[in-house]
């Protein structure tokens, strides 16, 4: 499967496509994680995005589109104005990818704290 995939990666790069950003890099990165919790609340603006932001917001739009083409944003236009919201499509799809990992860690905090316990009798 794996050579598959490299495969398909080198394939893309041959015709001269990009192959799709992989989301797990995009929040790997903490401005973009940042972005994201922003983003939780409600839509804004690449303008009132930057303003939570030292960097120019250059930087951060190149974020926000990275952000887009993981399909972790959608863009809305309203007037003159983009507004930038998250997917919640693409957000649950990480959290279904997760779930068994966050049973086994919580299975494992449980059999530790029952361990911590017994030494503490």
């Amino acid at each position: 499967m794996v050579a598959f995939h490299i495969f398909a990666i080198k394939w893309l790069h041959f015709m001269g496509q990009e192959p799709r950003r992989d989301v797990f890099q995009a929040i790997a990165d903490p401005t973009r994680r940042a972005i994201l919790s922003l983003l939780m609340c409600h839509a804004m603006t690449p303008n009132a995005l930057a303003q939570h932001f030292e960097s120019s917001r250059q930087a951060v739009s190149k974020h926000v589109n990275l952000l887009t083409e993981c399909g972790l944003l959608k863009q809305e236009q309203s007037g003159r104005e983009i507004y930038y919201h998250l997917n919640k499509r693409k957000m649950k799809e990480i959290d279904q990818w997760l779930k068994p990992f966050r049973k086994l860690w919580e299975t494992r905090f449980s059999q530790l704290d029952d361990v911590l316990n017994k030494l503490k009798d």
